[in-house]
């Protein structure tokens, strides 16, 4: 099923809190992230699939570009770590 975001396993959910990181970092939102670096951090190959599948990302072989729907997970995600804590 395309954009469906119930249900993720943890490998899917460290793609997006990787994505999280970035924009708490950034400011920015993000529409991408590295999926190989070359350093030999490598974003989760069963993560990676799961989100393709469902039709959240587009991954080529060293970037993952994430779909509208992803993008408005991190969104939530990032607003989510903010309530948490007070902010």
């Amino acid at each position: 099923m395309a954009d469906d975001v119930n249900g993720l396993s943890d490998k899917a959910l460290s793609i997006f809190a990787f994505a999280a990181y970035h924009r708490l970092v950034s400011g920015e939102r993000v529409t991408s992230v590295i999926r190989r670096d070359g350093a030999g951090h490598e974003a989760d190959p069963e993560g990676v699939t799961e989100l393709a599948g469902r039709g959240l990302v587009t991954a080529g072989e060293a970037q993952i570009d994430l779909g509208e729907t992803a993008q408005q997970t991190v969104e939530a995600m990032v607003e989510a770590l903010r309530r948490t804590v007070g902010r």
